[in-house]
């Protein structure tokens, strides 16, 4: 792959990245959905299992890497949804 084109990738992953309050980037999963061009959320669901698979073999905490975050949408009549980011 050409060098423009990597640093063309890499430029728009970094404008995804969210930061902490103590500088610790992040990326939520509906980004990367979107910057890997995944259609369907349940395709994608997928990926990060085995990403997460991936990591426990290597011999890391999952939850160093992955954290489960959602979130709540106002429905119709006042129902409430949640849904994973």
């Amino acid at each position: 792959m050409e060098t423009h084109i990597i640093q063309a990738l890499t430029t728009n992953f970094e404008t995804f990245a969210n930061v902490t309050d103590e500088g610790v980037e992040f990326w939520l999963a509906r980004d990367l959905k979107q910057l890997l061009d995944y259609t369907q959320w349940r395709n994608f669901i997928t990926v990060i299992e085995k990403a997460k698979t991936s990591c426990t073999l290597s011999g890391q905490e999952i939850l160093h890497h992955f954290a489960d975050v959602s979130k709540t949408i106002d429905m119709p009549k006042g129902a409430k949804k949640e849904f994973e980011k």
